[in-house]
C-alpha cells in the first residue's frame, strides 16, 4: 500500500503511537495516508478504537514479527 508519509513508532508503549500518529494525521490532507510501524502490540487494537473515535478510516493492519504496521487514512 501507497503511504504519503510514514510514523516509526517502534520502542514506544501506549498511548505515544497514537498521539504521533494524530499529529501526524493533523499535518496532512484529507485523503492521504499515513503507514505506523510499532512494536506495542495493544497497538491493534488501539488504532481500531482510534479509528472509530476520530473518523479516520483504518485500511490495513498486520503483524510483521514483532512489529505491527497500520495504514490510516485522513478523514
Amino acid at each position: 500500500m501507497q503511504a504519503q508519509k510514514e510514523l516509526d513508532t517502534r520502542g514506544l508503549n501506549c498511548p505515544l503511537p497514537i498521539l504521533k500518529a494524530k499529529k501526524a494525521l493533523s499535518e496532512m490532507s484529507s485523503g492521504q495516508v499515513l503507514k505506523v510501524v510499532a512494536t506495542d502490540p495493544g497497538s491493534m487494537r488501539d488504532f481500531q478504537a482510534f479509528a472509530r473515535q476520530t473518523g479516520n478510516e483504518l485500511l490495513e493492519q498486520s503483524a510483521e514479527g514483532a512489529e505491527f504496521v497500520h495504514y490510516l487514512r485522513r478523514r
